[in-house]
């Protein structure tokens, strides 16, 4: 009897451990899932409701967890081939963060800001240095695979918190890449009709705005989707074949920029440079909040972890190497552009232009539209490649279908996500005028900015737990969780309030407390180096990255906030219905690896 009960017991605890999963959540407490009522059969079943809040709860906070480099996987089928290297990386970079803006954002900002555009360029350039290095940070310590931000958020924090990350910046580059589509099909039409057969022979609703119907609710471009279409034949073809098309128009691009640039300092007068800040330092970091998004695009590099030769330490060089060479090229265009024409007198729509045509300089003229054409198309080509990366990562971790985690097998790209990410920017493109929606954008980038500052700290905590401050009322990761929350809440306010000239005490009042939530983390938490690219100053400098990042949030228009909120809704029920029933953190299709200590010395 007593053997036949041992037997029993036994078979009862081989019949436990395969029907349960036993994981660590975020705050490193011990979960117990049942794979049984995660599957297909049981979901049928009828559930109490605590039981079904306690499932998604328990999935909500499922981290994904980074696995031993000497670990390999065996289903290699569906990887991307590494063929990028370091150049390649910083042309990706620059190719994706000056487009045409460079040739109009810097005049439009002169306009109010003056001379003082340059400064700035250059307090906006510093803030994106902050937001790059903790991007170099994760980028060489996650080096392994595609996901971005979306995988950082998915490691440090949870599967929601990634999911609602990849949302927002979802909505951004889909609606961006419309525009931008757009933008590039009205000045493809401005070079063809330079030639006296196309001059006001072309139709709007070819390239030029749009035809519009039922009083501008559809918007009719042809041209924009048969652009959208070509690059997304050219990105499906292979990343060597995308590499060397962006390499082409990015080296196109700055060329012409820095012929600009030295054709124009011929031209200056350095008494139009004073006074240097004509409306007060107050305009000069107005400018610099609205000129901060032009520099946005660095980290479609950190999307380029798989296909990147050397990883560890490619990455982190591409990032700031990118973003320091869009800087300088900022810079340049700024003081050549204010020293050309006082900055009363700048033309509204296309400063840069008019400045060299006022010189009888027209064939810079037509260089810049070159210029424009080339950098709206790299803009537009990182972009579709980056939204496709993003997919192909969701779809390996079941929050997406399976479908977007499908690679060709000789072409090495992600075909189905490519085409998808494709038609979506046609569909939207070739029907509606989306420059409407404009003042619902960038919420994603820096949100997604936001949250990778946050992830560098919470995962300097998580590898020396053992040895960090305790907490008599919560967890310290909860307490340092709760400081950086503190953080974003004084970054709103401050800005909130900087937007309704409030008294600068109450925005001093926020500050401090922000200082003081700072504080608290420098002084009650305990930070590991990471292996690979460290970035310095932790916690201060991703404190500051979220401050800032959260301020320039408050500078957004409402309909933005309200994007957030109703988005961040809607995931949450997208993520209630489907994603926690098919995510699989533990997914081996691809081994998600922390880099190797060795490689970083």
């Amino acid at each position: 009897m007593n053997t036949k009960r041992k037997t029993r017991h036994v078979h009862d605890l081989f019949r436990f451990q395969d029907n349960v999963n036993i994981k660590h959540n975020m705050g490193g407490e011990t979960v117990v899932e049942d794979r049984r009522y995660n599957s297909s059969t049981s979901s049928n079943s009828p559930s109490s409701p605590s039981t079904c809040l306690s499932h998604f709860w328990s999935s909500a906070l499922r981290a994904k967890t980074l696995t031993s480099p000497s670990v390999r996987s065996t289903h290699n089928g569906d990887a991307l081939l590494r063929r990028l290297g370091l150049f390649d990386l910083l042309l990706i970079g620059v190719g994706a963060s000056i487009g045409a803006g460079i040739f109009v954002v810097t005049g439009t900002v002169a306009r109010d800001a003056g001379p003082g555009v340059t400064v700035s360029f250059i307090l906006a350039g510093a803030a994106c240095v902050l937001n790059a290095l903790c991007y170099a940070e994760l980028a060489s310590r996650i080096p392994a695979v595609v996901g971005g931000a979306y995988l950082y958020a998915y490691t440090a924090f949870n599967e929601l918190t990634a999911f609602l990350v990849f949302a927002q910046l979802m909505v951004d580059y889909h609606i961006g890449a419309a525009s931008i589509a757009r933008s590039l099909a009205s000045y493809v039409v401005s070079l063809l009709e330079l030639f006296p057969f196309f001059k006001e022979n072309i139709p709007s609703w070819i390239g030029h705005g749009g035809e519009e119907f039922f009083g501008g609710a559809l918007s009719i471009n042809i041209l924009a989707p048969i652009l959208l279409a070509l690059l997304t034949v050219v990105l499906c073809r292979g990343i060597g074949e995308s590499s060397i098309l962006n390499s082409c128009m990015t080296a196109t691009k700055v060329v012409i920029v820095i012929i600009v640039i030295f054709a124009g300092a011929f031209e200056v007068d350095v008494s139009n440079w004073s006074p240097f800040a004509p409306n007060g330092f107050k305009e000069v970091l107005t400018g610099a909040t609205v000129v901060f998004f032009a520099y946005v695009g660095f980290d479609a590099v950190a999307n380029s972890a798989e296909e990147s030769k050397r990883p560890q330490r490619d990455l982190p060089i591409g990032i700031l190497g990118s973003l320091l060479i869009c800087v300088a090229l900022y810079i340049g265009v700024c003081l050549v552009l204010t020293g050309m024409v006082p900055y009363k007198f700048l033309d509204e729509d296309a400063p840069l232009a008019a400045a060299f045509s006022s010189k009888g300089m027209k064939f810079v003229s037509i260089l810049i539209s070159i210029g424009a054409v080339a950098g709206l198309t790299t803009t537009l080509l990182v972009g579709l490649y980056v939204q496709s990366r993003l997919y192909l990562g969701l779809g390996r971790d079941g929050l997406l279908p399976s479908i977007f985690a499908k690679v060709h097998r000789t072409r090495h790209t992600p075909v189905h996500s490519q085409v998808w990410v494709g038609i979506v920017a046609g569909v939207l493109a070739g029907l509606f005028n989306v420059h409407v929606l404009s003042h619902i954008l960038s919420v994603g980038t820096l949100t997604g900015y936001s949250v990778v500052s946050a992830c560098v700290i919470s995962l300097r905590w998580k590898d020396k737990a053992a040895s960090q401050v305790s907490s008599r009322w919560t967890s310290t990761w909860r307490e340092g969780v709760l400081c950086l929350v503190i953080v974003a809440a004084c970054g709103f306010s401050t800005g909130l309030l900087y937007r309704l000239n409030a008294s600068s005490i109450f925005m001093l009042v926020a500050i401090v407390i922000a200082v003081l939530a700072s504080a608290a983390l420098c002084f009650r938490q305990t930070y590991a180096d990471p292996p690979g690219f460290s970035c310095p100053g932790v916690p201060i400098v991703p404190t500051v990255s979220i401050f800032f990042n959260i301020f320039l949030f408050a500078q957004l228009h409402y309909e933005a906030w309200w994007r957030f909120v109703i988005l961040s809704i809607v995931t949450v029920a997208v993520y209630a219905i489907y994603g926690q029933y098919h995510a699989d953190p533990s997914s081996e299709t691809i081994v998600y690896h922390r880099a190797p200590t060795e490689d970083a010395q």
